[in-house]
Parts: structure tokens; C-alpha cells; sequence
């Protein structure tokens, strides 16, 4: 009766954690027999180069930390706790590591944890992140959430949500657990681990010559004839003969190169059609994961501005929301917020940028030092002493 339970317990746990129905959603088997995974999926080339591209491009982006003024402009905060936790997080990441670490965690769970640590003013100093697959989320009954943790000894943690930073992809109406990518697209990306998997092993056992020849069934070959074809064929392998004619001196003999099957031109038709599935699954362009055949000079030229709007916007939004909503009080996130310097990524060619700025300061928006503030040029040298006017 004990193991039955256990088993009832479990089967209830399952049905009302957030989290645990996340994970286990219609389990992680496909119809194409691969068992697909975070881990899994990071191994096609395309979800990897995808993932890449959106968490080390929001992971190096400079993160500033702003002060409201009261006349409605702004300042960097540098000095201030937030900038300084965000900057170093830990002692064995950088912001940037930290950023990437958990963006490619949202992207491939659903979701990224990070443990927070406190001074006695209530000050966050320190951010660890958490692997999404020891954490679930437990609604207690009044309403706020808790989250328990494994530890890497193996020792449960239970974290209130005020210790927790949480990033997350779009959630369900009722829950605050991210949905996960790879979980909702886990037929296609199942698809691209079987192609991979049947090319290998196509490629692996299969007996591919590039060219056969054929006896006209007249001609009987010794076993030192065959051997001195061989050893001609061979020799006319190398690179450095390509092109050259081939002399053999046995009669009754027809070589026949072998081309692409039709089953092997399909299979890379389909490859290449899981290359486009993944790239729509996270809204990265083609032309980021090396995928150049619709790649012309107008539409590479203006891909910063692109990839800035339809893929990283999403992103970066997540960790400003997160850091306003979960690592500043109510009072403090009137006067102070995060924000992304995207400039470099939406910064045009030498002369557009030349014709922006003169239609900028002649129409008194924007003064030269502000300008040269923009271009990462040092401020001009005024000299307090006026040079004297030759006689």
C-alpha cells in the first residue's frame, strides 16, 4: 500500500505543479522515434547556431543602469547597486556570462532561475543561476509561489519568490512556468534528429563508389589484372588529377560514374526544409545560421536593424521587464530601470550616419559634442587661452 501511495502522490504532484506539467507535457518521444530534449535539440547545428545567435547577441549588448530626473531626463547610474549586480553577478561569471547562461535557458526550457543573494539593506549583491530541471514551482495557498531547488549536493532548497529571479518565454493563463520551444516544436525537431541520424548512418554503412565498372561478361579478369585496375583507379583519385583522361588496358571494360540519387537529393531537400523550421521556431533570420540562398546585398545590409526588431526585441524586452518587476522595490523602480544600448546593432553606414547628424544639429536637435558623444569621439579640446593675432 506504501508504493501505491507514492504512486497516487506522485500522479498528484504531477497534475498540480506548474512546472512538472511543463516538462512532462506529452512526454519528449516523437513520432519519428527520437528523443528530443533541450540537450538533445542544442545537438542539431541549426537550434544551436539559433540559440547562439540570440543569447550571445543579448549577452553583449552593454546593460546600463538609468536615474529618472525630475526634469524628465535621464542619467547613468553606474554607482548604483543594480548596475554594479548586473555587471559582476558572481564570482566566477561576468554580466555577459551570466546574460548568455540564462537567455539560452529560456530559449531552449522555457525558463532561467537565478538564485539571489542579499546584503542587510536589502540590496541584491549577488545572482547564481539555477539548471531549470532541478527547479519546480509549487502555488502555496495563499497565492504567492515558492520554488524549490536541488542543490548540486543533492540537498533541497526552498526559495521564496523574492529570492528568485525568473526569466520566461510565454506562459499559459493561470501559471508563471515558461513554455518551452523545443517542447512545443518537438515533432519537427524530431524530424531534423532522424534525417541526421539516417544520413550518418547512410553515410556510415552504406557502400558509396563513385563509379563502377562493368564487364561485358566476355572477358575474364586474373587477379593481377584486377589489382592493377585497382591501383589505377586509385591513383586517379587524388585531387590533382581531376580532369584527366583514363587510360585502362583491359578490354571488355565500361566505367560508369555514380551521381546523387533522387533518395539522396530528397534527403537533402529535407534537410534543408528542417533549417527553415528551426530558424521560424525561434524568429532568427537564415542569413544568421549561414544559410545564404536568399541572401542578396539589400537585405544583408539592412539585417541589424532587422534581427534588432523581429528576433531580439522579444529578449531583450524579458531581462528589462524581469530586472524592473523583480530586483527593484516599488519606489525604486520609479526613479531607476535597466536598459539595452542597441545603437551598434541599428547604427547605418559612415554616410548615413554623416547626413543623420548634419540634419540633426542644423535643426537644432543635437549639438556637435553630442554627436561626437554618440560616435564614441572624445570631447574637443577648447583652449582656455586665445592664440595671439600676428601684427
Amino acid at each position: 500500500m506504501k508504493i501505491l501511495d507514492m504512486l497516487r502522490g506522485r500522479n498528484e504532484r504531477r497534475a498540480e505543479d506548474p512546472s512538472w506539467n511543463a516538462l512532462a507535457n506529452g512526454g519528449n518521444n516523437t513520432l519519428s522515434g527520437s528523443y528530443v530534449d533541450a540537450k538533445s535539440a542544442e545537438s542539431i547545428s541549426t537550434v544551436f547556431a539559433c540559440v547562439q545567435a540570440l543569447s550571445e547577441s543579448t549577452a553583449c549588448l552593454p546593460l546600463h543602469t538609468y536615474r529618472r530626473n525630475e526634469d524628465g531626463s535621464r542619467e547613468r547610474a553606474d554607482g548604483h547597486w543594480l548596475s554594479r549586480a548586473l555587471e559582476r553577478p558572481n564570482d566566477y561569471q561576468s554580466g555577459m556570462e551570466f546574460r548568455e547562461t540564462l537567455t539560452a535557458s529560456v530559449l531552449l526550457n522555457g525558463n532561467g532561475y537565478a538564485r539571489k543573494e542579499f546584503n542587510g539593506a536589502g540590496e541584491v549583491t549577488a545572482l547564481h543561476p539555477m539548471h531549470p530541471g532541478r527547479v519546480s514551482i509549487v502555488k502555496l495557498d495563499s497565492g504567492r509561489y515558492r520554488y524549490d531547488y536541488t542543490d548540486d549536493q543533492g540537498r533541497p532548497v526552498r526559495l521564496l519568490a523574492e529570492e528568485v529571479l525568473h526569466l520566461r518565454d510565454r506562459t499559459e493563463a493561470g501559471t508563471i512556468v515558461g513554455k518551452s520551444r523545443v517542447a512545443i516544436a518537438r515533432e519537427s525537431l524530431g524530424l531534423a534528429l532522424s534525417l541526421r541520424t539516417h544520413g550518418a548512418a547512410s553515410f556510415g554503412r552504406g557502400a558509396r563508389p563513385a563509379s563502377v565498372l562493368y564487364n561485358d561478361g566476355k572477358t575474364d579478369l586474373s587477379t593481377e589484372q584486377i589489382t592493377s585496375l585497382r591501383g589505377v583507379l586509385d591513383s586517379y583519385s587524388a585531387p590533382a588529377n581531376a580532369g584527366k583522361t583514363l587510360i585502362m588496358g583491359v578490354r571488355g571494360l565500361k566505367l560508369e560514374s555514380i551521381g546523387l540519387s533522387n533518395e539522396d537529393a530528397q534527403w537533402l531537400e529535407a534537410m534543408n526544409f528542417s533549417v527553415t523550421e528551426v530558424c521560424r521556431m525561434f524568429r532568427v533570420p537564415p542569413i544568421l545560421v549561414q544559410t545564404l540562398e536568399q541572401a542578396s546585398y539589400n537585405n544583408v545590409e539592412s539585417l541589424g536593424a532587422q534581427f534588432v526588431k523581429f528576433s531580439l526585441t522579444r529578449w531583450l524586452t524579458m531581462w528589462e521587464s524581469a530586472i524592473s518587476q523583480q530586483m527593484l522595490g516599488p519606489i525604486a523602480r520609479q526613479r531607476y530601470y535597466a536598459e539595452h544600448a542597441v545603437d551598434a546593432l541599428l547604427r547605418g553606414t559612415a554616410t548615413e550616419r554623416a547626413e543623420f547628424y548634419k540634419t540633426m544639429i542644423d535643426s537644432g536637435v543635437m549639438d556637435t559634442e553630442e554627436a561626437r558623444r554618440l560616435e564614441n569621439l572624445p570631447q574637443r579640446r577648447v583652449d582656455a587661452t586665445p592664440t595671439p593675432q600676428a601684427t
